[in-house]
């Protein structure tokens, strides 16, 4: 097939890469010149504009930062609506706000094309090892029709029901991951502190009660993981800018449907913190630099005086 992707960035260039590798005929489009030359050496016809990135495509795959890029990227004159081929599938992996999907829904159907809502977990790993999990909102019939371009990037293929439930499978999800990603940097914190060794600690909670996606894979610990973004000063990986915006979305929905969400609201409030410290763009797992102490900004400060206060209280 001929494939138009919009967003080449940690998630696109090898997830598009992969596409190529099947056989794929793929133009790209990225704003970013890093991005556009990842993907180009990936394989990866890099175009100049929308407009010729998606000119005779049969599936088009938007992957990018939020969803008001994806309705602008979809929507705008210059988009992918007004340049794509009629009937085309617009298949979008982004993580976005699950109203904002159903809203698409309706504008790309209304346009004379399938759309489905296609968020992924397993981070770029799993983006370049071609396991992607993948979370599928829209018609099962629409899927079957694209599920060969899919599967040559993922390692599993959910479909979650109707329009928007891939959005909301992925917001879950997400949610849980920032939840375990905490425990695991205060876990890890603690097991350094009482004296054990990283890896050894690293290998028991694998196969015991306090396992989980981000100890095997994200463990804050230099040399312990290697796919884990600390050996790496938490250059790339999944930004902390990018799971804040998608614990406020699992907030969002939390309160839409009565939901008290107390350790998303934590987990938010401390990716709060990161960025405040300057620290949006790098993985989140930086966030074991906040537990040890290592950093500091007033919100924490505040909070461990508050907490110190009321223990002198008691």
């Amino acid at each position: 097939m001929r494939i138009g992707w919009i967003g080449l960035g940690n998630m696109g260039a090898p997830m598009s890469g992969r596409l190529v590798a099947a056989g794929h005929e793929v133009h790209g489009f990225d704003l970013a010149e890093a991005a556009r030359e990842a993907a180009a050496a990936q394989g990866v016809t890099v175009e100049d504009t929308v407009a010729a990135t998606v000119a005779g495509a049969d599936v088009v795959v938007t992957m990018l930062p939020n969803h008001g890029i994806v309705t602008a990227v979809l929507d705008g004159p210059d988009g992918v609506l007004a340049h794509a081929e009629p009937g085309a599938v617009v298949i979008d992996s982004s993580t976005i706000d699950i109203d904002a999907a159903r809203s698409l829904h309706a504008s790309v159907s209304a346009a004379g094309f399938r759309f489905l809502d296609a968020p992924v977990s397993g981070g770029i790993s799993g983006a370049a090892a071609g396991t992607l999990t993948f979370m599928v909102g829209g018609d099962a019939a629409v899927l079957e029709e694209v599920r060969p371009v899919i599967e040559v990037m993922a390692g599993r293929i959910f479909h979650t029901g109707g329009p928007g439930n891939g959005q909301a499978a992925k917001l879950t999800n997400n949610m849980m991951l920032g939840i375990t990603l905490a425990a695991t940097a205060e876990g890890a914190v603690l097991a350094e502190r009482l004296g054990l060794d990283a890896t050894t600690f690293w290998e028991l909670a694998q196969v015991s009660s306090g396992d989980s996606w981000a100890l095997r894979t994200w463990y804050p610990v230099a040399g312990v993981v290697e796919t884990a973004a600390v050996n790496r000063d938490f250059t790339g990986g999944f930004a902390t800018a990018l799971l804040r915006k998608d614990l406020e979305l699992a907030l969002a929905a939390g309160e839409s449907t009565s939901t008290a969400l107390p350790f998303a609201t934590a987990v938010r409030d401390r990716m709060d913190q990161l960025v405040e410290l300057g620290l949006a763009d790098r993985d989140c797992s930086v966030l074991v630099k906040l537990v040890d102490g290592e950093l500091s900004s007033p919100a924490r400060d505040e909070a461990v005086a508050a907490t110190l206060s009321q223990e002198t209280t008691a």
